[in-house]
């Protein structure tokens, strides 16, 4: 698909796609469309983390575990090679390592020519999402980002089965999460393993020239700014300095988070401003663009 040019009576190009699909397993490999699902970035996603396969520390009281897998084109059969395959999670005591410049549980590595991956990591453990809520306990799961040229970039999460926390968690039990709860087995070498192969989804491109309209910060009112960062085919959106999502863009001037929601529609006036609105599951709020960076 090439890409497409913005202007459109002043507005971004309107492009749709079917994420819908089926995927088999023939005895030998996987054939079919249907992506591997998306999921919340989370707010621990840190860019730039050292390109490594071994993410065990020393001294570490964590359960040793080896997690592998293949990356496939969306035909489910075609293996993705030098895909950037990126994972991060919380360690034994709960703790992610947002700040030193250890990267502690978090690593990166391209895939193979066959578009095989394989990380040492240990087991994270559930932790509390908010100290004070007892309802806010996820369960242990690991944050995977994957980046392809001319494919969309996957961001997703995957749990274990029987985890603690999984049935009530609400991103882990959503319906388009059950192929991510995965089990946990023993190797040949006695190693607890997890197998996670992924299919990517295809691109919906969009010209260089709208995210640089698009990009910046904005106001969106009562003191509250949101700032839109480009990163590959994803925006990173940030607030008070902090990643807190990525959206991918699903056509009709609209950005979307892993899970549905948050939305982001942007809208490019006759007079070059950019309006965005930020639409949740219950509720909408419309910003400016306050600030520019070209």
């Amino acid at each position: 698909m090439q890409r497409r040019t913005f202007i459109k009576n002043s507005t971004l190009t309107v492009i749709s796609v079917s994420a819908f699909g089926a995927l088999n397993w023939n005895g030998k490999n996987f054939e079919g469309d249907t992506p591997t699902t998306t999921d919340i970035l989370g707010p621990f996603y840190r860019p730039g983390s050292p390109l490594r396969t071994n993410l065990r520390l020393p001294n570490s009281n964590g359960t040793p575990i080896i997690l592998k897998g293949y990356i496939f084109k969306e035909d489910g059969k075609t293996p993705i090679y030098n895909a950037l395959v990126e994972i991060w999670h919380c360690d034994e005591n709960e703790v992610y390592d947002n700040a030193s410049d250890e990267y502690k549980c978090r690593g990166g590595q391209k895939t193979k020519m066959n578009g095989k991956y394989e990380f040492k990591s240990i087991l994270p453990v559930p932790y509390k999402a908010n100290p004070t809520d007892e309802k806010s306990w996820r369960p242990a799961h690991i944050h995977m980002r994957v980046s392809v040229p001319n494919q969309q970039d996957l961001i997703t999460q995957l749990y274990f089965k029987d985890g603690k926390y999984v049935d009530t968690d609400k991103w882990a039990s959503d319906p388009k999460a059950v192929n991510r709860i995965l089990p946990i087995s023993k190797n040949n070498s006695g190693d607890s393993e997890i197998i996670f192969n992924i299919v990517m989804s295809k691109e919906i491109p969009l010209d260089k020239k709208v995210y640089d309209k698009i990009t910046g910060l904005y106001d969106m009112g009562q003191g509250n700014y949101a700032e839109f960062i480009q990163n590959d085919d994803l925006l990173l959106v940030k607030r008070n300095g902090q990643i807190i999502a990525s959206v991918k863009y699903i056509g009709n001037n609209t950005f979307e988070d892993g899970v549905g929601f948050p939305k982001f529609t942007f809208e490019i006036q006759k007079d070059g401003s950019v309006n965005v609105e930020v639409i949740t599951a219950t509720k909408s709020n419309k910003g400016i663009k306050y600030l520019k960076y070209n």
